[in-house]
């Protein structure tokens, strides 16, 4: 089944315009291809899972460093606009491009980190120490998750990814009530940050949902490989990553700020 990710479809779109079908590779050929080094892709045209962890550690290099040397600067909330707005019109047009635009995704990653830093230090600031809590725990997050999934524990089937669609768009519109009544002035006007509990609930379904995609992209990125998708969607790839990923250090972000202001 193709995924409902607008970034993994045009991976599938690659696939099928190159000809390449699931049937097409054994499980001794799939197991070759996982364990092939990055530089046999560039042979093969496949993309091998050293090429996604390869295109992924780039990126975010990238938005590391854009985020630090924001952070240092300690530049203003205008940048923080320019850095997301920036991130947005970029994400949207890698999500929804039928080729791969290698500096369009690196860009993207500069954008984000551009926003991320700057949010990331007002965030400590008001919260000392928030950022590296926050860090640790999307990396525990995406270890645990990973392992999970390579363990085989989780298993991503069409009954699993409609449930998760159907609970995310509940989940939107729980968090549309709750701005709502934020602005409405309803209970103490804490919305998404209510004291009544709702902000909680919101932010840990938040967080939740971005580790259960991150289990969509990762079978997503291995159905890429399996069907051969070329070794330059490996970008596409890893921008996926980075799109999860940033959700999930976010709503872990606000659900530890969250936690802080309710004691």
């Amino acid at each position: 089944m193709e995924s409902t990710n607008p970034v993994f479809k045009r991976g599938y779109a690659a696939m099928r315009n190159s000809g390449s079908t699931a049937t097409a590779v054994s499980s001794e050929s799939l197991e070759e291809i996982y364990n092939a080094p990055a530089a046999s892709s560039m042979r093969t045209g496949r993309m091998t899972i050293d090429d996604v962890v390869i295109r992924t550690s780039m990126l975010f290099a990238v938005l590391v460093v854009v985020g630090g040397l924001a952070w240092k600067l300690n530049l203003s909330t205008g940048f923080l606009f320019v850095g997301f707005i920036g991130a947005l019109i970029l994400g949207m047009v890698n999500s929804f491009s039928a080729k791969v635009r290698p500096a369009l995704v690196i860009a993207y990653a500069a954008f984000e980190g551009l926003g991320l830093g700057v949010l990331s230090h007002y965030y400590n600031l008001a919260y000392p120490g928030i950022v590296s809590q926050a860090v640790l725990g999307t990396l525990a997050a995406f270890a645990g998750v990973l392992i999970a999934y390579r363990s085989k524990k989780v298993q991503v089937t069409p009954r699993f990814q409609r449930a998760m669609m159907g609970a995310l768009v509940g989940y939107m519109v729980l968090g549309f009530v709750s701005m709502i009544a934020a602005f409405a002035g309803v209970g103490n006007g804490a919305g998404f940050y209510g004291v009544s509990g709702l902000g909680v609930i919101l932010a840990v379904a938040g967080v939740a949902f971005a580790s259960f995609f991150l289990i969509l992209d990762f079978d997503q990125i291995s159905k890429m490989i399996a069907n051969g998708a070329p070794h330059e969607e490996s970008w596409r790839a890893g921008f996926g990553l980075m799109v999860t990923v940033v959700w999930l250090y976010m709503e872990i972000l606000r659900l530890i700020s969250i936690l802080r202001d309710n004691r």
